[in-house]
């Protein structure tokens, strides 16, 4: 076979020689094309394709391999029972400046002594969808309803300041604020040890708190299970006041106007009431401190400067600064960790001696 002026040999079978030595050569390259193909496809991400948009899942709390945390934003709604006093003041102000510190956001929310706005505000923050809610009632009772809506909706709950009666535990996850019936017992120690060379009988007025509230109940019962050691004490006056001072006055002069000669002491759950008492006191003609000896429950100012000045004998502290410790609370239930279910405050007493000492510490 001829093509121009080269000759090529006959092929043979089809194939020629040329053919064969293509051949021999071109399968392995094709077989290492092939493997090379199928090792890039292993190395891809399994059920990636090539226009799959990549996608950052971020957990809200995250532990890192280092034990740093991470946290997103946070909401808690707080219902505060009222403004009804110094303390409660204090105590609200408290809880705004700890939620601003640590990054938490607050929906705040003042009842004004009514258990029922206190509900219509679980609602709102139920509906907003809160992480956190807290709550401080205005009376013990009459929770349970509102509480299991708001399991129901997935959100912990934590008591302030006044605890509720409830029989399921499960309804709350801690409560933070004071041992009530230890101030209470606190009170009759001091009156106990105070009325030692003192004979009696002994009277004693008490101005109490807001009815079928946790402090109002506590606070009575710590103080009687201390003086009924001696049997000359007698608590002939006992009304509520509602923690204010217009209540403490009010009230003050209607147990004077009945029974003033023979009321030896003022045992008053709190010291707004006991402040509205000594102006009554005066008043009526008697000095506080010494012919009416004065117990109260707080440590605000206004008492201590009343206590330094030998107008009230002896103040249980009740500390309203416990913001702080609240929002400490919250942001350890978001990073799921467990709380005790109660959370006491550190508190102290006060006497005439120690008063003068103390109030440049006060900041309520």
């Amino acid at each position: 076979m001829f093509v121009g002026s080269r000759q090529f040999p006959a092929r043979r079978g089809g194939m020629d020689m040329y053919g064969r030595r293509t051949a021999i050569w071109v399968w392995p390259f094709m077989l290492l094309v092939l493997l090379a193909c199928n090792k890039k496809e292993t190395m891809l991400p399994p059920e990636r394709t090539s226009d799959a948009p990549r996608q950052t899942m971020v957990a809200p709390v995250e532990e890192s391999a280092s034990g740093t945390v991470s946290r997103r934003s946070i909401t808690l709604g707080f219902s505060q029972l009222g403004s009804e006093s110094d303390w409660r003041n204090a105590n609200s102000e408290s809880v705004k400046e700890a939620a601003a510190e640590a990054g938490i956001e607050l929906l705040f929310e003042n009842a004004e002594q009514s258990q029922e706005k206190q509900f219509e505000a679980i609602r709102s923050f139920v509906a907003k969808k809160v992480d956190v809610i807290a709550i401080a009632p205005v009376i013990e009772t009459g929770w349970e309803p509102i509480l299991r809506e708001v399991k129901q909706a997935g959100i912990p709950v934590i008591m302030v300041d006044r605890e509720m009666k409830i029989s399921d535990p499960s309804l709350y996850v801690t409560f933070i604020g004071s041992d009530f019936y230890e101030e209470g017992r606190k009170a009759g120690k001091f009156l106990r040890d105070f009325m030692l060379d003192e004979p009696g009988p002994i009277r004693i007025a008490e101005l109490k708190g807001t009815e079928g509230s946790s402090p109002t109940i506590e606070r009575a019962k710590g103080f009687r299970d201390i003086i009924r050691e001696r049997d000359d004490f007698e608590i002939i006056l006992s009304e509520h006041a509602n923690f204010t001072v217009e209540g403490g006055r009010r009230v003050m002069e209607k147990f004077l106007e009945e029974r003033g000669s023979e009321i030896r002491v003022l045992f008053a759950h709190n010291d707004d009431m006991a402040l509205g008492a000594v102006e009554a006191i005066k008043a009526y003609g008697l000095r506080p401190g010494e012919d009416i000896i004065i117990i109260s429950v707080d440590g605000s100012r206004k008492a201590l400067e009343k206590l330094a000045a030998g107008e009230f004998n002896f103040v249980v502290e009740c500390n309203p600064l416990i913001g702080p410790q609240i929002m400490q609370a919250v942001q350890e239930i978001m990073e799921g960790r467990s709380l005790p279910k109660r959370i006491v405050s550190s508190e102290t007493v006060f006497t005439q001696a120690t008063a003068a000492q103390e109030l440049p510490n006060r900041r309520y």
